[in-house]
């Protein structure tokens, strides 16, 4: 298993097809998987990787409490599609490991019964909120318009990399092509979502991630289901 080497446009072409049709590494709720995988990039994969950067973007917001995520960090090369071998460092997984004891040491060694514990308990409180049927839920309909930068902007591609954009309680409705001038034309999209798990401030930035395509984001229907 593995992604080969993610620091090279192959390994993020690997990890893009990996998430064509998955929101994380393992699972379905951010983990420590993600993280390990996360930490091991270079960078935000470029605009062209729509999978790959839907997920980056959503991983970053992770990153001041990534230490209470579920899960445990393994070596980098048990993540990702059989058959390939992790290449992306030559220290290996080892050289990560050693890093992660030199930067945090005892401290963690010490705090690791408490922090386990700790996961262990917002886990459960994760698995019975989910297990729960609230009688209702409170949802909204949103139609946004995605602006692009000119009238070269590839208006297809965008609309899949904004389809990309994958959240518990988020479903993409119909989108069409509006005029603005000057041979110009924006993207209207329409989605529906849970008032308690998206937000519209979370959704523009998101979708304004992909900055090659997308110059702004705009609401402009908002309505209470």
């Amino acid at each position: 298993m593995g992604f080969g080497d993610l620091k090279s446009p192959a390994g993020l072409k690997v990890l893009n097809d990996f998430l064509a049709d998955k929101s994380y590494i393992e699972g379905y709720v951010p983990s420590q998987a993600d993280i390990a995988v996360f930490d091991a990039l270079s960078g935000a994969p470029s605009a062209d990787l729509c999978h790959a950067l839907r997920w980056y973007n959503h991983i970053k917001s992770y990153q001041k409490e990534k230490g209470s995520l579920p899960g445990v960090k393994k070596a980098l090369g048990q993540y990702g599609p059989a058959g390939v071998e992790d290449t992306t460092s030559a220290g290996g997984d080892a050289a990560d490991d050693d890093d992660d004891i030199d930067l945090f040491g005892s401290d963690e060694e010490e705090e690791s019964e408490e922090a386990i514990r700790i996961k262990e308990e917002r886990l459960a409180a994760y698995n019975a909120k989910k297990s729960k049927k609230p009688a209702l839920i409170a949802k909204s309909s949103i139609l946004l318009d995605v602006k692009p930068w000119d009238d070269e902007t590839d208006m297809a591609k965008m609309e899949e990399c904004v389809r990309t954009v994958e959240l518990d309680g988020l479903v993409w409705g119909q989108s069409k092509l509006v005029p603005v001038g000057y041979g110009i034309k924006k993207l209207q999209i329409a989605c529906v979502v849970e008032d308690d798990k998206v937000g519209t401030d979370q959704l523009e930035e998101l979708i304004t991630a992909f900055e090659d395509y997308v110059q702004s984001v705009d609401v402009a229907a908002f309505n209470k289901i």
